[in-house]
C-alpha cells in the first residue's frame, strides 16, 4: 500500500514538473527580433477541402512581417472546393507573390507529399515553410520559426494549439492538443529530443539535399515522422517554436475527434514505438482512479483526493493561462474526459493499423495505401490521367 501511495505521489510530481519545465521554457523565449537576417522564404500550403475557418487561416499568410516571401497553394484535384477560397485570398492581396498549383505527382504513400512535391520543386527560395491550411499565422510567424534555427538545427516546427472551439467536442480537442500533447512535445524539445510536427515545418533546401532530398519525406506514412528520422540521421536536431501557433477549430463532432486522435496514436505507435509505450501513464486517469479506490477504502481522506485532483488539473489550467491558450467553462470537464479516454485510445492504437485521412484509406502496418478492388484501381488511374490533363490547362501563376 505504501508503494502505491508513493507511486501516486511520483506521478503527480512528474506531471507538475513537466508543466514547470514548459513554463520556464516560455520565460526564456527569444525575442522575435533575434532573427536579424531575414532571407526570402517560400510558404507551401497544401489544400484539401473547405475546412472550418479556411479563408481566415489562408488570409493570415498574406500579412506576415517579413520583407520577401511567396505563398504557394498546392491542390491535388482541380475539383477541390478549396481552390475558389485560395483564389479569393490571392485576389484580395494582389500585391503579394502568390501562386496556385493544381495536380499531384504520386511518388509516395502519403497523399500530402504527393500534393506538395510540385510546390517544393517550383519554390523560388531555398528556405521553405510547409504550413497546413488550418494554421493561423500571426504577423511574427516567420520570426518565431527562424528564432529557433540555431547551430545544429535541421528543421523547426510547431505543434498546433486549438483555439476558437464551438461545442464540447471542439473543447475536448483543445484539451487534447494544448495542455496535453503540446506540453509533452515542448518538454521533449527542451530535453533535446524534439519531434517534427507536420502542421508547420521550416526546412532548408540544402539541408534536405544533404538528407537525400524532399522525396525522403514521403518514405513513411507520416511526413513528420519521416522528417524526424532523416534529420536525425544526418546529425542535426529537430527544434520546436517556443510558442506554438493556433489552429481555429470551429465545430467538431466527438466521432471526428476520436478518429483523428486514433489516427495520430497509431502513427506514433508505428513510427516511435518506444516513445508511445509510456503514453498509457501520461494522463491522470490511472493515478486518480487508484487514489479514488484508496479513498473509498478509507486509506486516504476525501480532502487528499480533492487536493490531488485540484493540483493535477489546476497545473494544466495554469499552463494554459500562461500561454494564453483557450480556457472555457467546459475545459475542466474536457480534460477529465480526455484522460478517461487515453487508456482506451492507447489500447485501440495497438489493435488496428488502418485509418482514413481526407478520404484516403491508409494503413500503418505496411506503409502503403489500403488496396482497392482492381476495377476501382483502374478507374482511379483513368481519373488521375484526366485530372492531370485538366491541371495542365488550369495551372495558374
Amino acid at each position: 500500500m505504501t508503494v502505491l501511495i508513493w507511486t501516486l505521489a511520483i506521478a503527480l510530481s512528474v506531471h507538475l514538473l513537466s508543466i514547470l519545465v514548459v513554463l520556464v521554457r516560455k520565460s526564456r523565449t527569444e525575442p522575435a527580433t533575434t532573427a536579424t537576417v531575414r532571407p526570402p522564404v517560400t510558404i507551401l500550403r497544401p489544400l484539401c477541402g473547405a475546412e472550418n475557418n479556411l479563408a481566415e487561416t489562408l488570409n493570415s499568410g498574406f500579412a506576415l512581417d517579413w520583407p520577401n516571401y511567396e505563398v504557394v497553394f498546392c491542390v491535388a484535384s482541380p475539383g477541390d472546393p478549396a481552390i475558389e477560397i485560395a483564389r479569393g485570398c490571392m485576389a484580395a492581396h494582389p500585391e503579394s507573390a502568390a501562386r496556385l498549383l493544381i495536380g499531384e505527382d504520386v511518388f509516395s504513400v502519403n497523399p500530402k507529399m504527393n500534393n506538395l512535391v510540385k510546390g517544393w520543386r517550383s519554390a523560388q527560395h531555398d528556405w521553405i515553410v510547409i504550413a497546413d491550411s488550418n494554421v493561423l499565422m500571426p504577423a511574427d510567424y516567420l520570426q518565431r520559426l527562424f528564432a529557433r534555427w540555431t547551430p545544429g538545427t535541421g528543421l523547426v516546427c510547431s505543434p498546433p494549439i486549438g483555439s476558437a472551439p464551438e461545442g464540447f467536442a471542439a473543447e475536448l480537442e483543445c484539451a487534447w492538443l494544448n495542455s496535453f500533447q503540446a506540453r509533452w512535445q515542448l518538454l521533449a524539445d527542451t530535453a533535446g529530443f524534439g519531434f517534427a510536427q507536420g502542421k508547420s515545418m521550416l526546412l532548408n533546401r540544402q539541408v534536405m539535399a544533404r538528407a537525400g532530398g524532399f522525396e525522403r519525406l514521403g518514405g513513411e506514412i507520416a511526413e513528420d515522422a519521416a522528417a524526424t528520422h532523416v534529420i536525425r540521421q544526418i546529425g542535426l536536431k529537430v527544434r520546436l517554436a517556443r510558442e506554438p501557433f493556433e489552429q481555429p477549430l470551429g465545430r467538431r463532432s466527438l466521432a471526428s475527434v476520436w478518429k483523428r486522435q486514433l489516427r495520430w496514436a497509431r502513427l506514433r505507435r508505428s513510427s516511435f514505438p518506444l516513445v508511445f509505450v509510456p503514453e498509457l501513464f501520461a494522463g491522470g486517469a490511472l493515478p486518480i482512479l487508484a487514489l479514488a479506490i484508496l479513498t473509498a477504502f478509507g486509506v486516504c481522506s476525501k480532502l487528499t483526493f480533492a487536493l490531488y485532483v485540484l493540483a493535477w488539473y489546476g497545473g494544466e489550467i495554469l499552463l494554459s493561462k500562461a500561454f494564453h491558450w483557450h480556457i472555457g467553462r467546459m475545459t475542466p470537464l474536457a480534460m477529465i474526459l480526455r484522460d478517461l479516454a487515453l487508456p482506451v485510445l492507447w489500447v485501440a492504437a495497438w489493435f488496428g493499423d488502418s485509418f482514413v485521412w481526407r478520404g484516403n484509406p491508409m494503413t500503418v502496418a505496411s506503409g502503403t495505401q489500403a488496396r482497392a478492388p482492381a476495377t476501382m484501381r483502374i478507374r482511379r488511374i483513368v481519373d488521375k490521367t484526366k485530372e492531370r490533363a485538366k491541371a495542365l490547362a488550369t495551372l495558374r501563376h
